[in-house]
């Protein structure tokens, strides 16, 4: 009995002991394990995740595709041209013709069926038709065009109120923005893509005269005249023209601003042609070669080489030397974002010029005017000449060489003819004006000669045949 006693309480001895060990060791080390792996786990980049991912949304285009869809409509130019000829057409002495179909897009901008597309697409036209979204198909009439812009303006009669396109600021939209080009290519009709804005103020002429929207939306022949709309369903752009080797999309699309396109259709239909204003400079994009050939250290603007006489630039006071750094709050990097501004602009408008002139930034209120002087072949910039100068020459008509083609200036400066010379008529027509210049220019066919008649330094009257 009493071993067993002894047993019992050795037992219960030993278990106090490992109780107390429990409690005073492995109990408190486990409390510090759990205390120090809390913290860590706080730092657990869990909500970082979340917010990240959280934040990110797949674009929905459903909206911006059914608000532009049923505003885009599919264009069809018919044409003649001439095919070949058989011994029959060449024993009758007559032409052979065939018709032939071109299609393209347009977008609908009034309920009353105003049509804006491009030019080409519609050029040469023999006849024009215009199908809907809903398939009606009405006859087409042009209203007017503009071969510069590639813009043009169409009319047709619906029976009922149409759906319409709404404009939207092309100068708001950014590089990276979403865009959808909506058309027809391959005469697959409603077609929408997706893409986002590559570049603006694209030129790609070489001669600073265009400033398109860059977008990498698939878009193919068919889709010229289409809309390029942001996210909103906003038109942006009017789809123009492929960079491809190809002749299928390859990656680039471009699009007219609908700023600019705005403004051309506008024109057409207050005045029935297209009215520029321009700024009055010549100069060229900056670069770290222009920069080091002119001698100074800014790389980014458009630098002022010359100020034409009497243009707004001149009267505002823009000097040679000055380097365009923005227009109208417009940061300026190339020559193609001034010119795509003021495509934008009509004579009479105020635009605000922030220059760069030794070293100071300075902002200059122009006012646009009307173009007065032209490119001419072979002779260079000609202007409107003023009754003064033509009184000097003694003529009554005429129209003032500005600046002499300096591929040419040589040939001229051996016959006499320098910058001043007055030129009086063109193919045996008088002019008196660049704006009959233009027209006697743009009739004038490739095998045909140009005929210059001018007066030169002497006072003397000369005829000139280009071949």
């Amino acid at each position: 009995m009493k071993k067993i006693l002894t047993l019992v309480l050795v037992s219960a001895l030993g278990g106090v002991l490992t109780l107390g060990a429990y409690k005073l060791f492995l109990e408190n080390d486990n409390q510090l394990v759990v205390t120090q792996t809390t913290p860590s786990s706080t730092f657990l980049p869990t909500s970082n995740v979340n917010a990240v991912f959280g934040s990110i949304e797949n674009p929905d285009f459903t909206l911006a595709a059914e608000n532009s869809i049923n505003t885009v409509v599919h264009v069809k130019n018919l044409t003649l041209s001439s095919g070949q000829m058989t011994i029959e057409d060449l024993f009758f002495g007559r032409r052979s013709q065939r018709a032939q179909l071109g299609t393209g897009s347009g977008v609908i901008i009034t309920p009353d069926g105003y049509i804006i597309t491009n030019n080409h697409v519609i050029n040469n036209s023999q006849e024009l038709s215009v199908t809907l979204n809903n398939n009606k198909t009405y006859e087409a009439k042009i209203i007017g065009a503009d071969p510069k812009t590639d813009i043009a303006l169409l009319k047709i009669e619906p029976d009922e109120d149409l759906p319409f396109a709404t404009f939207g600021d092309s100068d708001d939209a950014k590089i990276g923005e979403w865009v959808l080009a909506v058309g027809n290519p391959f005469n697959l009709t409603s077609t929408v893509t997706a893409g986002i804005i590559s570049a603006k103020s694209r030129d790609l002429s070489g001669t600073f005269s265009q400033s398109f929207i860059q977008t990498d939306a698939a878009v193919n022949p068919g889709n010229s005249g289409g809309a390029l709309v942001n996210t909103n369903g906003e038109l942006i752009g009017i789809n123009t023209a492929i960079s491809s080797q190809t002749g299928s999309y390859v990656g680039y699309s471009f699009a007219v601003p609908s700023n600019i396109a705005r403004k051309v259709i506008e024109d057409i239909m207050e005045y029935g042609n297209v009215q520029n204003g321009i700024l009055g400079i010549n100069g060229g994009t900056l670069n770290s070669a222009a920069a080091e050939e002119i001698g100074i250290s800014d790389t980014e603007g458009v630098y002022v080489d010359t100020v034409i006489e009497d243009s707004g630039a001149e009267k505002a006071g823009i000097k040679k030397g000055d380097i365009i750094k923005e227009i109208d709050d417009i940061k300026v990097s190339k020559f193609s974002d001034l010119t795509g501004h003021l495509n934008a602009k009509r004579p009479k408008d105020v635009v605000y010029v922030t220059v760069s002139r030794n070293g100071a930034i300075k902002t200059i209120p122009v006012t646009l005017e009307k173009n007065e002087t032209f490119s001419m072949p072979l002779v260079g910039t000609i202007k409107n000449a003023k009754p003064k100068e033509l009184k000097k020459y003694k003529t009554a008509n005429g129209v003032k060489i500005y600046q002499l083609n300096k591929k040419y200036a040589e040939y001229w400066n051996r016959n006499g003819i320098k910058e001043g010379s007055i030129i009086t008529a063109i193919n045996d027509e008088k002019v008196n004006n660049i704006d009959d210049v233009q027209n006697i220019i743009k009739k004038q066919s490739a095998s045909e000669s140009l005929r210059i008649e001018l007066i030169n330094a002497n006072g003397e009257k000369e005829r000139y045949n280009f071949k």
